[in-house]
């Protein structure tokens, strides 16, 4: 099988989404041994990152892809979440799966859309946080409501949240704690 996974968020160092990805890449390629992955990373100022990530990688090399593009994530935000258009496949070539990060939602061939909802305080508490994010974040599950067969929540709590705020069936939904980062 082959899976692509947007590491798009690992360019926000200190952030706990940073974390997350990097830490579900490395577990993933830890314990699947037999699934091909392509990472796929888009930043205009700091594809670095992604080249630093991937060589951390070294000794998965042979199972795992990485692909970058110089493309400002409102780029994608505006492309993926506002038109939805220009399918991830036309950039990391055909998967079985997709990982979407937190921030864009990628149109999808054929692939088997999934995605992590960390909460959903922008959609509980909107005015507590900048209505740029707050729109960015509901044009995005948008998409995810129509593109992911299944979505990945971190507790019992934000999966009752995405099923009364977002009215998605629970049979889409699991319940995943994210793991501790060392």
């Amino acid at each position: 099988m082959r899976i692509g996974i947007d590491i798009s968020q690992i360019v926000h160092e200190r952030t706990g989404v940073a974390r997350y990805v990097r830490g579900l890449v490395e577990a993933l390629l830890k314990e699947d041994t037999t699934n091909e992955y392509v990472l796929f990373g888009s930043s205009l100022r700091k594809r670095g990152v992604f080249f630093l990530f991937f060589n951390s990688l070294l000794h998965k090399r042979g199972r795992v892809k990485l692909i970058t593009y110089p493309f400002p994530p409102t780029l994608l935000e505006f492309l993926w979440n506002r038109l939805h258009v220009f399918p991830v496949e036309w950039f990391i070539g055909n998967v079985d799966i997709f990982w979407s990060s937190d921030w864009a939602q990628p149109p999808l061939i054929h692939a088997k859309g999934i995605t992590t909802v960390h909460d959903l305080i922008t959609l509980k508490f909107p005015e507590e946080t900048d209505a740029t994010i707050v729109a960015v974040h509901k044009r995005r599950l948008e998409w995810v409501k129509k593109e992911c067969q299944m979505i990945l929540c971190d507790s019992e709590a934000t999966k009752r949240d995405v099923i009364e705020l977002l009215h998605i069936q629970n049979m889409k939904l699991k319940v995943v704690y994210p793991g501790l980062a060392m």
